[in-house]
């Protein structure tokens, strides 16, 4: 007859679906009891490498108070790592053109807060998106995701320093805790940027320099240079 047995074949394509799936929970139960069992036997280890972790995370995000300095005119860093460039510079966004840069490139194991140079207001805020080049290449500013902020200074009064925070490889955000208007007092915190980076500073042409190539210095506490 017609349509005959196609009943049948539809309760072994139901039977044939319901084993598989089955079988497929039985699989499920089984590697979890091969993988509960290895993590329990990895406990020790897994507990030691998140201890470690932990250690890192601390030691990574510590927030030393810096010993501002306090004579007049004087710009510190805002930065923790190492000069690695001082040179002439076109910054046309905030400093209208012609200025002084230092450079100072922050590794995984510096100190990762940022430090308000000067005392004043800030003037100028720009996050640019880019890319993630590596952040020991002096010239990333001008590829990766930065921001820069312009601070016009109460000492001397409207002198402008520019700071910019540059993401690198790792380093892949740049956490500002300022916006545009605010106050800031030399040696404030003013943001975060997470593992390695650089921290550009733009200073007027008239500035004199207090830094060499190869130093450390030590962001809202060492000097790097004097206003005129």
């Amino acid at each position: 007859m017609k349509h005959t047995g196609k009943a049948a074949v539809a309760a072994f394509k139901l039977i044939g679906l319901s084993l598989v799936a089955v079988l497929v929970l039985l699989g499920v139960a089984y590697l979890a009891a091969h993988i509960a069992a290895f993590v329990w036997a990895m406990s020790g280890v897994l507990l030691g490498l998140w201890v470690l972790f932990t250690v890192f995370t601390f030691y990574f995000f510590r927030d030393p108070d810096p010993m501002v300095p306090g004579a007049p005119k004087l710009v510190v860093s805002p930065g923790h790592g190492t000069v690695d460039v001082i040179d002439a510079a076109a910054e046309g966004e905030f400093m209208g053109g012609e200025c002084k840069r230092i450079s100072i490139f922050l590794s995984v194991f510096n100190v990762h807060v940022q430090n308000a140079p000067v005392t004043g207001r800030v003037a100028f805020f720009k996050h640019s998106p880019g890319q993630y080049l590596n952040a020991m290449r002096s010239d990333c500013a001008q590829f990766n995701e930065n921001v820069l902020i312009g601070i016009e200074s109460v000492d001397p009064s409207g002198a402008k320093v520019g700071v910019r925070l540059i993401a690198g490889l790792i380093a892949r955000r740049i956490v500002p805790w300022i916006a545009q208007n605010d106050p800031v007092h030399r040696g404030e915190r003013i943001s975060l940027i997470q593992f390695g980076s650089r921290v550009d500073v733009y200073l007027p042409k008239t500035a004199t320099i207090k830094v060499n190539l190869g130093d450390k210095v030590v962001g809202g506490q060492t000097v790097l240079a004097a206003l005129e």
